[in-house]
């Protein structure tokens, strides 16, 4: 068989019976497919490229189960192009060339074709640059998934050849809406089984995919199993919970689910209660949560609400997250628990949080001055001739290390952004902050005085 028999054997009910419910509720178009309005409702820039029938190669990047690779079949199918699907965890560049040599004599006849990887990430360097002569030749068009950034994990000469979409996890509502469709779709689903089921049922499924397609059809294929074999053809919470096993009893919808206890967790932390801090982390963990997603959340509570207060706080959560990728669970969890009771104890401050929004704030709502001139770099006899660096002070020449010299734009003259509080290692910092505003009034006063003279 070609490499471009891209056909699916005609199905028969045997062929149904024995494929998965998530692979035979796939979408087939975009009208069936879920989620993802950010990019695929109308208007939208996915959308748009679709219905242009835009050549580009493409990355796909989220999290499991939300559609990277449906996309790409609608894509191929929308715009009557040849799929090849690889697996970067089965190919190599011997199956790459072999693809490559197929493509180049398809296209002589006019034929197109995309090159689904999934898993793009993990092919190493040589074997992505494979593919760069070709998708600048268009000889394919490519389209990669992958579920970590693109930034880290793509060749850069690649990653600027592709355009890059960020696929979000479903939300509640979609999945739900997911799960009605294959109850009732007598081709494809669960119609021919004709079960209902408790609301209450299909939100434990929704609830325990955290927005998963494929593991929350998996989940009601189960559940439609266990009321079959029992003679049943109504599928209720308590059946739901059983083809969960426990994780649903733990994470589920009512205040357990995983943004209501990531929202306990910070916020106990953020008031300084050790004890709660570590039953919610208990809690999220038990409950099948991804440590090193916590991890990363604890890691953000240590710039955002301990700050400069305690500095030493990110070092801690950056080690506790290294402790947790390398022991693994559960040894590792005691690091994750470690740096929640340090920072849940530690002084706290936002003050570097505040004073970035108020940055960020101002950059957004007034013009972009220019550089002032004798903060500008003047590497060459024109700049310096157009007063590039003129009435520069070198700090290091000036008693204090101080000099009066204004280092913000006019308008935003002696502009305050950091406040420091009393807190912790800040009082410190808030101590400086008078030296050096001391000193700067002391310079500003010398010179004035050498401008009289």
């Amino acid at each position: 068989m070609s490499l471009f028999d891209t056909g699916v054997p005609a199905e028969d009910a045997t062929s149904r019976i024995h494929t998965p419910l998530a692979e035979r509720m796939r979408p087939r178009s975009l009208d069936e497919f879920f989620g993802q309005q950010h990019l695929l409702g109308t208007g939208k820039s996915l959308r748009v490229q679709i219905e242009n029938d835009d050549a580009a190669s493409l990355l796909f990047w989220g999290p499991p189960g939300v559609g990277k690779t449906t996309l790409a079949k609608i894509i191929a199918r929308e715009t009557s192009a040849s799929f090849i699907e690889f697996s970067a965890v089965l190919s190599g560049i011997k199956e790459i060339k072999q693809v490559m040599v197929e493509a180049e004599k398809a296209a002589t006849y006019g034929s197109r074709t995309i090159l689904f990887i999934d898993e793009i990430h993990r092919f190493n360097k040589a074997q992505q640059d494979a593919f760069l002569p070709y998708v600048e030749r268009g000889t394919i068009r490519l389209i990669g998934a992958t579920t970590e950034n693109p930034s880290f994990e793509i060749n850069a000469a690649l990653l600027s050849r592709c355009r890059v979409y960020t696929l979000r996890a479903l939300n509640q509502d979609d999945v739900i809406a997911l799960l009605q469709r294959a109850l009732t779709d007598a081709e494809r689903g669960l119609g021919a089984m004709q079960l209902s089921a408790d609301g209450s049922a299909l939100e434990a499924m929704a609830s325990y995919s955290s927005g998963d397609a494929r593991t929350a059809l998996n989940a009601l294929e189960v559940a439609a199993k266990l009321a079959a074999g029992r003679g049943e053809n109504n599928l209720t919470r308590e059946l739901a919970s059983e083809a969960l096993q426990q994780r649903v009893l733990l994470y589920d919808k009512n205040g357990e689910q995983h943004y209501d206890l990531i929202s306990a967790l910070h916020k106990s932390v953020r008031n300084s209660d050790a004890d709660a801090s570590l039953y919610w982390l208990g809690r999220m963990l038990q409950a099948g949560e991804d440590p090193m997603f916590v991890a990363r959340r604890v890691v953000r509570m240590a710039v955002e609400d301990i700050g400069l207060a305690a500095p030493e706080a990110l070092n801690l959560c950056l080690s506790a997250r290294d402790a947790m990728h390398f022991l693994g669970s559960p040894e590792g969890e005691l690091a994750i628990a470690q740096a929640v009771v340090y920072l849940a104890l530690a002084p706290k401050s936002n003050a570097v949080y505040t004073a970035y929004s108020a940055v960020l704030a101002d950059i957004e709502s007034r013009p972009a001055e220019p550089v002032p001139l004798h903060l500008r770099n003047a590497p060459t006899k024109l700049m310096r001739e157009l007063d590039y660096g003129k009435d520069y002070q070198y700090a290091h020449d000036v008693e204090g290390k101080v000099s009066a010299m204004e280092c913000l734009p006019a308008s935003l003259a002696e502009r305050k952004y950091y406040q420091p509080t009393g807190e912790g290692r800040e009082r410190l910092l808030a101590q400086r902050m008078d030296e050096i505003a001391a000193l700067k009034k002391q310079r500003q006063g010398d010179d004035a005085y050498g401008a009289k003279q």
